[in-house]
């Protein structure tokens, strides 16, 4: 069996990321960014670490992807996300020009997709990859949360 490197097993990484921000008492989300089937970027949501609402983790993978490529584009880039993105993290999608988003876990409440936001024109979106795990883990986490206040 010859081992292939595609959606899920990015995603799976991904919510590896999604774990160590739980670990951090941070909502469990994780992302990473790759380009020809490499990562540049892994990141997860550090608002609590930061005292930063804007530090949720596209955010964060979307800096150090920059930061690695050395410009603001990032043109072939895949980003993998283990929450459907927020309208402020679909913004800066929009604005980097990424070629593709696959998220987890669709968010019904505060994703993108119903809060009126939008990639840009040219960015494929793939949803609904390993849903199930990135779910059970931000339940988890509220459950969590909840029984310790």
């Amino acid at each position: 069996m010859e081992f292939q490197l595609d959606d899920t097993y990015f995603m799976k990484m991904a919510l590896q990321e999604a774990e160590a921000a739980f670990e951090k008492g941070e909502v469990p989300i994780g992302a990473v960014i790759t380009v020809n089937d490499r990562i540049i970027a892994r990141a997860h949501n550090l608002i609590e670490r930061l005292g930063d609402v804007t530090a949720h983790a596209e955010m964060q993978a979307i800096t150090a992807a920059s930061n690695f490529l050395g410009g603001k584009y990032l043109h072939h880039c895949t980003l993998y996300v283990t929450l459907e993105p927020c309208q402020m993290c679909a913004g800066a999608l929009y604005w980097s020009q990424i070629s593709k988003v696959v998220f987890g876990a669709y968010d019904p409440e505060r994703g993108f997709t119903v809060a009126g936001g939008k990639l840009h024109p040219k960015t494929e979106l793939v949803g609904g990859i390993m849903e199930n795990e990135a779910s059970v883990l931000l339940k988890a986490f509220f459950i969590q949360k909840r029984n310790l206040n």
